[in-house]
């Protein structure tokens, strides 16, 4: 469940990030261009703060749903490992 849970989050995260990503391009368009119509690079910093808040909550939801999805998938393992063994040392046991 931990890991269904952390992939959850994880696809969540990630559909911001998508949605965020779209709103940054529609939002910086045609602000990026300087006097000679050439792309200048904007910073993160350089942004307004609430898409910039967004983004970084964002990257840090995406980080907490890939390790819960990991450490959620290493207890599943452990689990079922430690179930097998229980089980082959159990006599008069089906596996």
């Amino acid at each position: 469940m931990r890991a269904l849970s952390g992939a959850i989050i994880t696809a969540g995260a990630l559909i911001g990030l998508g949605l965020t990503a779209i709103g940054h391009g529609t939002r910086y368009a045609n602000i990026v261009k300087d006097a000679a119509g050439d792309y200048v690079a904007l910073k993160l910093y350089q942004t307004d703060r609430t898409l910039s808040y967004i983004f970084v909550a964002l990257i840090v939801a995406l980080l907490a749903g890939l390790a819960t999805t990991y450490i959620g998938l290493a207890y599943h393992h452990e689990r079922r490992h430690r179930e097998r063994l229980h089980m082959e040392r159990t006599p008069g046991t089906t596996h």
